[in-house]
């Protein structure tokens, strides 16, 4: 099963650019404490990752669509890899630290947007429409376990080497995933030397429909695409609730519910735990309605009903009066989040068809702006109102997020019975350059 092989190891690399992505946070009072930054500068330093990453989603994607997967992923893990390192190299007698950290920071951010509308790309190429939830929800999981992970590695490292170690083996650590990607992986199931024929022809008989002649989107085209639109507004509602988790929840549970550190550390893990949970979870039931009852069912209304869950328990949380019991509550709103993850991007990939990289790069970079903005936007809305309104504004978000999927049109017909075959050998619309013998 070479496809599985792959989806696992795109969980592994996704668990290691999260890894990779919030170290800083981790390591963020001691760097903060050695060159001398306020809470605003730190802020600044965080927040260049996010828009290096939003603004490079597209471009990372239609990299991955015109020079294929393996290559883009493996460029992009070396990418980030130097520039995880490349902190370590500043001293606070340098001139111009602070550019030199946005510059540091932003980078990195560049580098890893390619990982996911890469993955988006392998899951275009190498997944059947039937099996796609399962496979994102899988890569997605590694979201929750890199960042779950990241908080005890770092701190371990920290706490015996230093700061500096840290980033050397997280940088490390993705060097050695991305090497083994470059050696597993091909851009084609038809090209991959280790697939049976029994594999490779159930694979080729589950994928969409895809027009000879029309193999690749225009811009204009992925930018007017009605769905790919209400997607990726729901999207940045999706992306605003998860980075008060991933930026927020242990300063809200520490300052504001007076949770001690060790507390603080165990129950802060919580939505992550949920958030790895949730993703396959999601991914499986999406699935198994998207073959029995269609995509509608399937991706809209099982991503619907997921957000509006989550936008329930966000907004149930800050008035739960034990802090422990809202950890809880408010981890089930992570979980109930990521059940719609992997519908965002099958939905995506189905759209996208053989432009899956470009299509999900640019619903992700929507959602990034989302990540972004948020983490300006939660301390100033808690700041003047209170921070029960600022997860208010996120359940709102939620809530939205849910409604914009009812409107997406989609095929009804089952996932499975979506790809009739052409001619001997090959279905109708995959590409004859990808049909050649192994």
């Amino acid at each position: 099963m070479i496809r599985w092989l792959l989806i696992f190891w795109l969980f592994i690399v996704s668990a290691v650019a999260f890894l990779d992505r919030v170290n800083i946070a981790v390591a963020a009072t001691t760097i903060a404490h050695e060159f001398h930054l306020n809470n605003i500068q730190l802020g600044a330093v965080m927040s260049a990752f996010l828009w290096g990453y939003a603004l490079f989603q597209a471009p990372g994607g239609a990299l991955a669509d015109r020079i294929g997967s393996r290559v883009t992923l493996s460029l992009g893990v070396i990418w980030w890899g130097v520039f995880t390192s490349a902190v370590t190299l500043l001293s606070p007698g340098l001139a111009f630290l602070l550019p030199l950290l946005l510059l540091v920071r932003f980078s990195l951010g560049v580098g890893e947007a390619v990982v996911y509308p890469t993955s988006n790309r392998v899951v275009a190429e190498w997944i059947p429409s039937g099996e796609r939830g399962v496979a994102n929800g899988f890569i997605f999981a590694g979201v929750g376990f890199g960042s779950a992970f990241a908080a005890p590695f770092v701190t371990q490292l920290m706490l015996r080497y230093g700061w500096r170690p840290a980033f050397w083996l997280s940088a490390i650590l993705g060097l050695i995933a991305g090497a083994i990607w470059f050696l597993i992986a091909r851009d084609h199931p038809d090209h991959h030397p280790w697939i049976s024929q029994q594999e490779l022809q159930h694979i080729r008989s589950g994928l969409p429909k895809v027009e000879p002649k029309q193999v690749k989107q225009s811009w204009a085209a992925i930018f007017t695409s009605r769905p790919l639109q209400l997607i990726t507004a729901s999207y940045f509602s999706f992306v605003w609730v998860a980075y008060i988790f991933f930026s927020w929840f242990f300063a809200y549970l520490s300052q504001v519910r007076g949770l001690d550190l060790k507390s603080t550390s165990y129950y802060g893990m919580l939505p992550l735990i949920a958030m790895s949970i949730g993703s396959p979870l999601g991914g499986w039931i999406s699935d198994i309605l998207s073959r029995a009852y269609g995509k509608r069912v399937g991706r809209c209304l099982v991503a619907a009903a997921a957000m509006l869950l989550c936008g329930i328990f966000i907004g149930l949380g800050p008035f739960v009066a034990n802090p422990r019991l809202a950890s809880v509550v408010l981890a089930g709103g992570a979980g109930a989040l990521y059940l719609s993850q992997s519908c965002f991007w099958s939905m995506s990939a189905d759209i996208g068809k053989h432009s899956a990289g470009a299509v999900s790069g640019v619903m992700n970079m929507g959602g990034q702006i989302g990540g972004g903005v948020v983490t300006v936007a939660m301390p100033a809305i808690a700041q003047a109102f209170g921070w029960t309104p600022s997860f208010l504004v996120a359940a709102a978000l939620a809530i939205l997020g849910a409604l914009a999927w009812l409107f997406v049109e989609t095929s009804n017909e089952p996932a499975s019975a979506e790809s009739p075959q052409s001619a001997p050998g090959a279905p109708e619309g995959y590409p004859h350059s990808h049909a050649a013998s192994r």
